[in-house]
């Protein structure tokens, strides 16, 4: 074999074992961890949840390894575009202010949002009813996005969280008048336990695609496409074996995936 063939052969083992490299390296999936039961902590400190269980289903059925990496949901986005994670699973909403900054897989499940308040309020129209009172939100969420072009216009007064929990926190302790958020993490995450007791859904439900987009969908680098893909086929394929079935009903008495 001639110098230059050996260079040649060498050049491409060298791209052959890098390419392997890259495969082999883990998919760093970002996650805000107090969103249940989409995300949370167990006693002893280990992630779990509906956005968990999902991203490992979709990690096996693509079979590659998945580290998981916390972050407040508002810092998720500069943290995948300077590569400290490589994909956002994090109930994160696909929306086209969003879609400037990252590229989005098809949705994973898609519910509306609602208000919560105390117990026996009677509020139809909260754009009209909460004017002067304070409402939560979770910080550079789409609730939040709603909420600062429609609600505070309406003279109502917001107040943004780094955490869900936080927002139910000071929910409980009367600091708050009432939260908007996703309708199944205030149902399941909130109102069920212990401490939503004497709180309630108030008002209509909004699904608006403007503010509140087509579904929760991964989020990953712009111009990603080729993780985005292997993402949408591990979706359509875990829909159609039934694992995405089987995780939700550990969560939900319905169809989350939604229409």
């Amino acid at each position: 074999m001639n110098k230059l063939a050996m260079f040649g052969a060498l050049a491409l083992s060298v791209l052959s074992l890098s390419a392997v490299a890259e495969e082999a390296k883990p998919i760093r999936l970002g996650i805000e961890a107090g969103y249940p039961p989409f995300s949370m902590k167990t006693p002893d400190g280990k992630l779990a949840g509906f956005d968990v269980d999902i991203g490992d289903a979709l990690c096996a059925q693509m079979k590659v390894k998945c580290t998981w990496v916390e972050q407040e949901f508002d810092g998720l986005i500069p943290a995948l575009k300077v590569k400290k994670i490589d994909a956002i699973l994090s109930s994160m909403t696909i929306t086209d202010d969003r879609k400037k900054n990252v590229d989005f897989t098809i949705k994973y499940y898609h519910t509306p949002a609602r208000f919560v308040m105390k117990e026996g309020a009677d509020v139809k129209d909260p754009l009209t009813e909460l004017k002067g009172k304070k409402v939560g939100v979770l910080r550079a969420s789409t609730h939040d996005r709603f909420a600062t072009e429609v609600l505070v216009p309406a003279g109502i007064n917001l107040v943004r969280y780094g955490s869900q929990q936080e927002a139910n926190l000071d929910m409980v302790a009367g600091r708050l008048d009432a939260m908007l958020a996703d309708s199944v993490n205030l149902d399941e995450g909130f109102l069920k336990t212990d401490a939503g007791k004497g709180f309630a859904f108030v008002g209509p439900t909004y699904e608006d695609p403007k503010y509140f987009g087509g579904g929760a969908g991964i989020a990953v680098r712009k111009g990603d496409q080729a993780l985005a893909d292997k993402f949408n086929a591990a979706i359509t394929e875990i829909r159609a074996n039934g694992t995405y079935k089987k995780v939700q009903d550990k969560y939900f008495a319905f169809d989350v995936y939604g229409h």
